[in-house]
């Protein structure tokens, strides 16, 4: 091989991809032609597909497609929407508020999606080891919370007393399960969860939005982080729509209280640097 055909080679593969190849006048995304694509398939299809790399089938894509519908916004309560409209009161552009808002979509707010597929896969993991469920729960929700705390991902709202997402999100799983497009497995592994939590607590801790497209994501094989991915891709909804509001309302430098209301000061009274 001469010194030229090397160096191009070494160029080409400095970032080597099996999403895209491109060349003048020709795009293709995971093998496809990106003119077969366009106008006929669904964003959700390509989702699926750049992340999968094969298309879904059509019971995959509108599972999907219904996780991705179900988190888009909660409101200007939750952070990652208060930030984006804050952002937009402060001058930034619609981007700058995305990003700012995209930003702070973590561990806490945000990444209870991707923590609960890893334990409903933990649990799954015991079931294939021959566990029962009941026990097989038992001994997860004993492990997570003596390494990771109290709090079970997915489960447990703040302001609903019953999320309303998702007892709709776990329907359609169990529809499909009836007809035999996914398992049904991870539902199970959800209301087992549910139920116990309950006997633990005394009390009701209802699946959130977060556990129920969690059992979606693990229904169709997602890996866990890219649960947290498509719940960012979902919110990003939400954050674009709010974001414009906001700049279509206006304001100036609008903080997270209102004029007038002022936090509450704990520090030390008031002193003086006068020492007569």
């Amino acid at each position: 091989m001469t010194d030229t055909k090397k160096l191009n080679q070494h160029a080409a593969d400095w970032w080597h991809t099996e999403i895209i190849d491109m060349q003048p006048g020709e795009i293709r995304y995971r093998g496809y032609p990106i003119e077969e694509l366009i106008g006929r398939i669904g964003f959700a299809d390509m989702i699926w597909l750049m992340t999968r790399g094969e298309l879904p089938t059509a019971a995959q894509s509108e599972l999907l497609e219904a996780a991705l519908v179900s988190a888009v916004d909660h409101g200007p309560q939750a952070p990652s929407i208060a930030i984006a409209r804050m952002a937009v009161t402060c001058g930034s552009s619609l981007n700058n508020a995305m990003a700012s808002a995209i930003n702070v979509l973590d561990d806490v707010h945000g990444g209870a999606g991707e923590q609960a597929v890893e334990l409903y896969r933990e649990i799954a993991a015991r079931l294939d080891d021959g566990m029962a469920l009941e026990s097989a729960t038992q001994a997860v929700i004993d492990q997570w919370q003596q390494s990771r705390g109290p709090i079970l991902p997915g489960f447990g709202h703040r302001f609903h007393p019953i999320d309303p997402r998702a007892p709709r999100l776990l329907a359609l799983v169990d529809e499909a399960a009836e007809r035999g497009d996914i398992n049904g497995r991870f539902a199970q592994v959800a209301r087992e969860v549910e139920r116990q939590l309950a006997a633990r607590k005394g009390k009701p801790i209802p699946l959130n939005i977060d556990g129920a497209t969690a059992v979606i994501y693990a229904e169709l094989e997602f890996p866990a982080p890219l649960a947290r991915g498509l719940f960012c891709l979902s919110r990003s909804v939400g954050i674009l729509a709010h974001a414009r509001e906001q700049q279509c309302q206006g304001g100036r430098n609008k903080g997270p209280m209102p004029k007038g209301w002022l936090w509450d000061y704990r520090g030390v009274p008031q002193r003086s640097l006068d020492r007569e």
